[in-house]
């Protein structure tokens, strides 16, 4: 077939790969058939797994050239909903439909349901996660005091007293016979617009409805129509599930793949300032993430109502690929879709819930526990500890002779790295080359500024993990009995003589890790990254420690203007591109001092 594959013209177009019966398993589009599918037949055994599964499967190809690459994408999209291949993802939703109930009653009740057989009844729908229905439910019910009893009103008003709700202002208490139909019918109207359009928007509601209510005299629906609001304030501080971005907008996370190549993906929504749904998908991994996040969006979003102006994704595109799919989505919903793959901020951290989600969603449908948390239960199997280490700090020394000592500290949380965590320590109180000392100084620094208080180190550790042997385990084991720490699990980290990792060091010996495959493999990756974090500051530590050193060479700058000009230019190249009114201004020197720093550096 590679003969094949280099009969084919340099041209955009699709390909339609075909097993021995004939059945099309896989279609693809390409800026060049030529190349792209070439590629699948050239150094097969290196390529990817999942790539390889389906070429094993290949017995023949068809192909169609097309005037551009945006409409081999459109072509790509057709075909594929027409025959559904194997090796494509195709969505099947993996949630029934719920909806908002609001019965047709005089007083009508605010309930999750999965049907709309009420003919009667106000739904609103439907919605994909019935998480996110029960939870808004509960929460709209909640903040405007609304009964969640089986009561019927107005024909049990006053047959019994009050329920505890009641008492504990959780429910308006309209068994009583207090509220008129038309009062509690507004309360249902806000319950719903809250539901509908968000916290801000109820709030700038309730608050014209409450100065209403106070002009009128009517003081106890004004203080009804406070509590509701407080409410509102309360649930939104608490939940941190709102945004400030009012414009629609999704988030997609794929999680790790389990064993098997399944894959969850997962799809929340935000629309006005809020999560207002959550989808779930179950796919088998037949290609690599970018492949994977193009094809997944382009079946996702077949519908183009269902289209947001911005989609946030978790692995980035190729820029060709995001600007062809950001046309396609343009051209199919006929307004501007921007395709994002954020790196920091708000969006990154919903990138990382939706992830969590997708992760959660698969442990529950497969019974499967992520790698990160059976590495961590495995060392706590192995290290005999009492409870699983979910938060790691780890320790190593980097000196350069006498003059540089430092040490870092990097934390794991759930068995990934916590980057937030990460600490540098410069190392001045400890004379020599020694490596227990130096450990010692900066964990007990480290101690001693958690029980000051310093919230940049209020976090106490499950587990300690120091480079090194038995000798820094007792070290250290005598610091956190000085600061009052001795509970904090304490181990060492033992490299061969090739600077691999071969086992935990405790005071007694060392523990083999080889035969745990996922300890193993944790361990090596703490011990690395602390390795690496300690290094890296050590360098920089040496770099600025010799740029300051040029500098106090010259006469008239000494430590004081040195650490000033450092502090303003970072490097040499920026220094010596700078003014002299510039050096002069920033270390307060001569002309002639100014001039002799532009000549020496």
């Amino acid at each position: 077939m590679s003969d094949k594959a280099a009969r084919l013209p340099l041209k955009p177009g699709i390909y339609l790969m075909k097993d021995s019966s004939g059945k099309i398993i896989y279609i693809g589009k390409a800026k060049a058939l030529k190349n792209r599918v070439s590629s699948y037949f050239q150094n097969i055994f290196k390529l990817g797994q999942k790539t390889f599964k389906l070429v094993e499967n290949i017995d023949d190809f068809d192909f169609i050239v097309t005037d551009s690459e945006l409409d081999a994408l459109i072509l790509e999209a057709r075909f594929i909903k027409m025959h559904r291949p194997k090796y494509n993802i195709l969505l099947k939703d993996d949630k029934g439909l719920n909806y908002f109930k609001i019965s047709g009653t005089q007083y009508p009740k605010l309930t999750h349901s999965f049907d709309t057989n009420d003919k009667n009844a106000l739904y609103i729908g439907p919605f994909s996660s019935s998480h996110i229905v029960k939870t808004a439910v509960d929460e709209a019910n909640k903040i405007f005091m609304l009964p969640v009893c089986n009561k019927k009103f107005p024909q049990e008003f006053g047959k019994e007293r009050p329920c505890l709700n009641f008492h504990i202002k959780k429910c308006i208490g309209v068994c009583a016979g207090g509220i008129s139909p038309d009062e509690y019918q507004a309360m249902v109207n806000n319950a719903v617009e809250y539901i509908k359009t968000g916290s801000k928007k109820s709030v700038e509601e309730l608050n014209r409805a409450m100065l209403s209510a106070a002009e009128e005299l009517r003081f106890e629906r004004a203080a009804r129509l406070r509590d509701q609001i407080k409410a509102i304030e309360k649930a939104r501080t608490i939940q941190k599930i709102e945004t400030s971005k009012t414009t629609p907008y999704d988030v997609i996370g794929f999680s790790e793949p389990t064993e098997s190549g399944k894959i969850c993906a997962v799809v929340i929504k935000y629309r006005d300032g809020r999560i207002t749904d959550k989808v779930n998908f179950i796919i088998e991994e037949h290609c690599e993430p970018p492949q994977r996040q193009r094809e997944f969006m382009r079946e996702y979003y077949e519908n183009p109502d269902s289209l947001p102006r911005e989609i946030y994704i978790d692995c980035p595109l190729a820029a060709a690929d995001k600007d062809l799919i950001e046309q396609y989505f343009s051209q199919h919903a006929k307004k501007k879709v921007t395709v994002i793959n954020p790196k920091r901020g708000e969006f990154l951290t919903q990138i990382t819930l939706a992830q969590s989600n997708a992760n959660e969603y698969i442990a529950v449908k497969t019974g499967r526990v992520p790698k990160e948390i059976r590495a961590l239960e495995g060392l706590k199997t192995l290290l005999g500890l009492k409870e699983t280490p979910l938060y790691i700090e780890s320790y190593d020394i980097s000196n350069l002779g006498e003059s540089i000592k430092v040490g870092g500290m990097v934390t794991y949380r759930d068995g990934k790295p916590f980057k937030a965590g990460y600490r540098k320590f410069t190392i001045k109180d400890v004379d020599g080359r020694d490596d227990y000392a130096c450990m010692s100084d900066v964990v007990r620094r480290r101690f001693l500024r958690l029980l000051d208080g310093d919230v940049k180190f209020n976090q106490k550790p499950n587990l300690i993990l120091v480079d090194g042997g038995k000798g820094h385990v007792s070290a250290i084991k005598a610091v956190l009995e000085e600061v009052g720490m001795s509970d904090i699990a304490l181990f060492g980290m033992v490299k061969d003589e090739k600077h691999r990792t071969k086992a935990i060091s405790h005071e007694d010996g060392e523990i083999q890790i080889n035969a745990n495959k996922q300890v193993f493999a944790l361990v090596t990756q703490i011990q690395n990254e602390v390795h690496r974090f300690s290094i890296e500051f050590q360098r920089k530590s040496h770099k600025k420690k010799t740029f300051e050193t040029s500098l106090t060479k010259i006469k008239g700058i000494g430590p004081q203007k040195a650490a000033a000009l450092m502090k303003h230019f970072k490097t040499k190249q920026r220094l010596k591109e700078a003014t002299l009114e510039e050096l002069m201004k920033v270390a307060k020197i001569s002309e002639k001092t100014a001039k002799q720093l532009t000549v020496d550096n």
